[in-house]
């Protein structure tokens, strides 16, 4: 009997590393059985180290080339060499409009994107890429709006990567070890839960290709790249998400369903 294929993903995130960190593992799961995966990343210029990293870690996860939307890091100038604006302070209704056009052009089953909590430490870019996912994902498969961006394409899922309060197991700590905080979202926010330990190899050669991170003593990749093996492997196994839209979630409760 042949098996269903699996539903094509776009991730939608905020900054180079966000990608791995997040959803590593369902990137390289659908990857492996022949699905079609990409990511958006919103900030950083592709004339950026961090681009260059982007690209490695995306290949190693079977991702394709980044897609940038080409703003800057709100935190960081050198984010983008160009000068352009900060993903904060771009017009909405224009943010919105390039990333309807890679919706439009890549037509994935499902997209992926942060949660409404600003991803762990509530960072305003993820806020920020939070709300303008929101928006595009509708926004794309209605002809009316942004005409100029292709042809309509309606995802069959939105979903939000996302940690809960009983699921961060050891990031609380970890992040608390350098004075950050964590912000997750109550059980009953979940909706799918995926053990990704078989692709965690991968998903941690993804995140070590962000150098300038693991780098970082404060930043999550350079943590877990300085964690025991086992430690890091029990953070990075699990992914979580909660199914936004259409509707309750149905289906296989252990899977991404379109």
């Amino acid at each position: 009997m042949n098996q269903p294929s699996s539903p094509s993903l776009m991730g939608v995130f905020a900054h180079p590393d966000d990608e791995s960190l997040l959803t590593g593992g369902v990137l390289a799961q659908h990857h492996a059985v022949g699905a079609r995966t990409c990511v958006v990343t919103a900030t950083w210029g592709p004339a950026s180290h961090r681009a260059t990293e982007l690209a490695e870690a995306l290949d190693v996860l079977g991702a394709g080339a980044p897609r940038l939307l080409g703003y800057a890091d709100a935190r960081n100038p050198a984010s983008a060499p160009d000068g352009a604006v900060r993903l904060v302070d771009a017009p909405l209704d224009e943010a919105v409009g390039r990333l309807v056009a890679h919706i439009r052009e890549v037509r994935p089953d499902i997209v992926i994107g942060h949660d409404a909590l600003g991803q762990l430490t509530g960072h305003p870019d993820h806020l920020r890429a939070h709300q303008i996912t929101l928006l595009a994902v509708e926004a794309a498969g209605l002809p009316h709006l942004y005409p100029e961006a292709g042809e309509p394409w309606q995802p069959a899922a939105l979903y939000a990567a996302t940690h809960s309060e009983s699921g961060a197991g050891r990031l609380g700590p970890l992040l608390r070890s350098v004075g950050k905080t964590l912000l997750a979202v109550p059980d009953t926010y979940l909706t799918t839960t995926i053990d990704v330990s078989p692709w965690a190899a991968v998903k941690m050669e993804a995140i070590l290709a962000h150098r300038s991170e693991a780098a970082r003593e404060r930043s999550l990749p350079g943590l877990l790249a300085r964690l025991p093996e086992p430690e890091r492997d029990e953070i990075i196994s699990t992914e979580y998400f909660t199914r936004l839209t259409p509707g309750p979630a149905s289906g296989d409760p252990h899977r991404l369903v379109a």
